[in-house]
């Protein structure tokens, strides 16, 4: 019998990471599914859905709180900082959304846990759709992160990106062979009762729908 590659994904709760959770557990012991919970508007609302999904496939899940990120970093995407803009990813206000460093920051703590767990591997869910705007979703950033990692690392972690060269819409097709219910995943950023279907990432949740030729499941702010 041959042993799966023990790993950990990175799952916020929205679509592309719990479609990541639900093809890493085709291809991989998943061992561990980790939130990060630092303080974005919309944490509360995306993170319950991470831990449904992890629940569903026997994932065990936690949460870990990086507070410090909303009392010190300027982003308008943390509860501290200003409006969320509306409009496309492609616009240049939707930058207000970055989180400095976020996702090294991220894969930083959780490659420590990996160790720690003896996981030989990370699963991050960056598609091709967030390079034009998060520098740390970009595949220079990502291989070399994912060096970095390795070379840091006693069992060599490696960080898996299946989706860096995706679009949203690709992923959608996936989430759907999986048989994803989308409607318990979150995107919008304002965090509200209903995803608002104007900011950057609801409107790219929107088109990824459109463009699979799939039922959008969400229920949007009139």
């Amino acid at each position: 019998m041959i042993m799966k590659k023990k790993i950990i994904v990175l799952v916020s709760g929205g679509m592309d990471s719990v479609c990541a959770l639900y093809d890493a557990s085709e291809k991989y012991d998943v061992i561990l599914g980790i939130s990060f919970n630092y303080g974005s508007k919309h944490n509360i609302k995306e993170i319950p859905f991470a831990e449904y999904h992890c629940k569903k496939l026997e994932v065990p899940h936690i949460t870990i709180d990086l507070d410090f990120m909303n009392k010190y970093f300027d982003s308008a995407l943390l509860q501290s900082g200003g409006e969320i803009p509306d409009g496309h990813y492609q616009d240049s206000n939707m930058k207000q959304t970055v989180v400095p460093f976020r996702n090294g920051i991220m894969l930083s703590i959780a490659a420590g846990i990996a160790e720690s767990k003896n996981a030989s591997g990370l699963v991050i869910a960056a598609h091709s759709g967030d390079h034009a705007i998060y520098p740390d979703c970009r595949e220079d950033f990502l291989a070399s992160i994912s060096n970095t990692i390795r070379l840091g690392t006693y069992v060599n972690i490696e960080v898996i990106r299946p989706f860096v060269s995706m679009s949203k819409d690709e992923i959608a097709k996936r989430g759907d062979i999986l048989g994803i219910d989308f409607s318990k995943t979150w995107s919008c950023y304002k965090g509200r009762k209903f995803q608002c279907g104007k900011c950057g990432t609801c409107i790219e949740r929107q088109e990824a729908f459109q463009l699979a030729g799939l039922n959008d499941p969400t229920v949007y702010e009139k």
